[in-house]
């Protein structure tokens, strides 16, 4: 490892030997060690009858790995394996097997071909429920691009499901919809895990690579059921204007914690890719997110391609690529070891998130240094959500699950502990009447209850008045409009109308201003 100009600096940390992986040392090798489940394999192929596809439903060819039983019979299945699920893959159609340039630079791989792997087939799944990750592939990628990624966390008890990186058809496309697709694959996945019975589905992260840390973003705006996101340097990054385009993603608004892990780029490199596609250009989406907990993890050493293993056992890519992305004097080896920490750091945050590992926290809140991470490989930094302000939606939600006529109550118990919340005796009178429209008079008596307590005033106890007058109780009516009249003689409007009112419901009797 050599070093880096002095900006770098921040980075100084121990040099630790990383455990390694059998394979051939002079290519790709994943460096963490398996955790205590061994790994099992099936490949479901799924439709989505809710989406049209060709001439048909969407298919979902989904694989799931999970934690086996250990010892579990069955032999390990070798890279090639992985490679041979394309042709299997009814989404593909005629590009099963991949031609031209795409085929040539595709068969980069065939070296690793026979790479050992950890998984099995089928093989008997452990006892037990375990928390759910769902893997989103990058720009029109394979389900298995992060096939050691997907290992290792089934290894230390998950269950982890991916299905192939698709726009509207099988090629994702740079646009809303394309992505848009993808998240409802995302969603899909999610609902799929509800049904199965190894699956802890209330406890769910979605990790995206590239276009698939976009997908998971939107994804996670529209589906509450995902519980935690980690991008491997997300396209949210470099294409926020999708983000803008869309009219309910607000990163602003978002609450669940992110992990973010940075490959290193270049202003030149985004500057040109806003010039070609104006889509890449807007706010930040990472700025924006101060409402949920966001660990950013910076890879000192790694580009965009190197976050994902299929690429990092791609031979023709660093023959004819890589010196292209090459950052300062960090070569192949350092992507190598910058991967197996991005799947360490990756466990931690789960861990923490979906099983309330305090290890796991401790490890996050830890310097690289006390991790043992080599110098010059990632910087961590950790940003606290700031809570949401309390707003007059908050207050009205709050109402609406515990009851109106617990509203008086709601308001005090949320003024303690949200000094900052304003709320007048306009807003609810507001919401009243827009309940007395929607016919729910009782409600509405609630809330003008509410009204005339934050401001006694004529025009308060007249909407009292009306309300029960709508909701049928004729005697406080009459009693809350003579109110009304005291309260604000002077006033012309509430004057007129009460005293209309009172000659309907009580003739005879004598009104204040009559006397």
């Amino acid at each position: 490892m050599r070093k880096l100009p002095i900006w770098s600096l921040l980075a100084l940390f121990a040099v630790t030997a990383m455990p390694v992986r059998a394979g051939d040392t002079n290519g790709f090798r994943f460096l963490q060690q398996p955790g205590p489940f061994d790994v099992g394999l099936r490949v479901v192929q799924q439709y989505d009858n809710s989406r049209s596809f060709g001439d048909g439903s969407r298919p979902l060819q989904t694989l799931v790995w999970y934690p086996a039983s250990r010892g579990a019979t069955g032999a390990h299945m070798n890279y090639g394996e992985y490679m041979d699920l394309r042709a299997t893959d009814p989404a593909m159609g005629e590009a099963r097997q991949q031609v031209g340039i795409a085929g040539w630079f595709d068969a980069g791989r065939n070296d690793s071909r026979a790479d050992p792997m950890w998984a099995k087939r089928d093989a008997a799944p452990a006892a037990g429920r375990f928390p759910v990750v769902i893997y989103a592939p990058s720009f029109s990628s394979t389900s298995w691009e992060n096939a050691d990624l997907c290992e290792y966390l089934a290894s230390h008890g998950y269950l982890v499901l991916a299905t192939p990186g698709m726009g509207v058809q099988r090629e994702s496309t740079h646009d809303l919809p394309g992505v848009e697709a993808q998240a409802r694959d995302i969603s899909f996945l999610v609902g799929y895990a509800g049904t199965l019975s190894s699956a802890d589905a209330t406890h769910l992260a979605v990790v995206g690579f590239s276009w698939g840390g976009l997908a998971n973003v939107i994804a996670a705006a529209r589906d509450t059921r995902i519980d935690a996101l980690v991008a491997l340097d997300g396209s949210v990054r470099y294409w926020p204007g999708i983000i803008s385009q869309s009219t309910d993603v607000r990163p602003e608004n978002f609450t669940i914690p992110l992990m973010f892990f940075f490959g290193q780029g270049t202003v030149e490199s985004q500057e040109l890719l806003e010039k070609q596609s104006p889509q890449a250009h807007g706010p930040s989406v990472i700025n924006a997110w101060v409402h949920g907990d966001l660990v950013s993890v910076r890879m000192l050493g790694m580009s965009h391609s190197q976050f994902n293993s299929r690429t990092q056992r791609n031979e023709r890519f660093f023959q004819y690529e890589f010196s292209r992305q090459q950052l300062f004097d960090y070569d192949r080896e350092d992507g190598i070891v910058g991967y197996a920490w991005v799947a360490r750091y990756t466990r931690a945050f789960l861990d923490d998130r979906l099983k309330g590992d305090t290890a796991a926290r401790r490890f996050l809140e830890a310097t690289p240094k006390d991790n043992d991470v080599p110098a010059h490989t990632l910087k961590v930094d950790i940003g606290i959500a700031e809570p949401m302000a309390y707003s007059l939606a908050d207050f009205q939600a709050e109402v609406s699950r515990r009851g109106f006529d617990h509203a008086s109550e709601v308001l005090a118990e949320v003024q303690k502990t949200h000094p900052e919340l304003k709320i007048d005796a306009g807003d609810v009178s507001r919401w009243g009447y827009e309940r007395l429209s929607a016919g729910k008079a009782r409600e509405a008596v609630s809330l003008m209850r509410l009204a005339v307590q934050l401001a006694p005033s004529g025009s308060s106890y007249m909407g009292l008045a009306e309300s029960y007058e709508r909701s049928g109780d004729k005697a406080h009516a009459v009693e809350t409009y003579r109110e009304a009249l005291k309260r604000d003689p002077g006033n012309i409007v509430v004057n007129t109308m009460a005293k209309e009112r009172l000659g309907e419901l009580a003739p005879s009797s004598t009104t204040p201003s009559s006397r």
